[in-house]
């Protein structure tokens, strides 16, 4: 099962860099952002998955004694909490963008936008 949660981890990451080379519109692009963002979460908590271990609850079922033989690690789960939250400031923040260049200038073609070039 872990396997299966990293091959669609680094699928969804190659679709996304896929998609956000390939593509000329900004949407688009932001789409594609967020799908190779999706894509290392999930690798990320394959990564942090050990198989035959509970959640970091301590209560009558799991000890002190022995919380680190029959535990998972709950960092990664913390970075990916984390990691979901800055994400999606960043999409909201790409989305702003996106508008306001639209706004200007009547289009979300990527090509359009060669004010700043030398």
């Amino acid at each position: 099962m872990v396997y299966v949660a990293l091959i669609t981890g680094f699928l969804l990451i190659l679709m996304g860099l896929y998609g956000a080379l390939t593509n000329r519109n900004i949407l688009r692009m932001t789409v594609a952002f967020s799908i190779a963002s999706t894509g290392t979460h999930l690798v990320l908590v394959a990564v942090g998955y050990i198989p035959g271990r509970t959640a970091p609850i301590l209560d009558g079922a799991v000890t002190a004694a022995d919380a680190s033989l029959r535990i998972i690690d709950p960092v990664p789960q913390a970075l990916v909490l984390t990691a979901i939250v800055i994400g999606l400031g960043v999409t909201a923040l790409m989305l702003t963008y996106a508008y306001k260049l639209y706004e200007t200038k009547r289009t979300l073609d990527i090509s359009k936008y060669t004010d700043l070039k030398w």
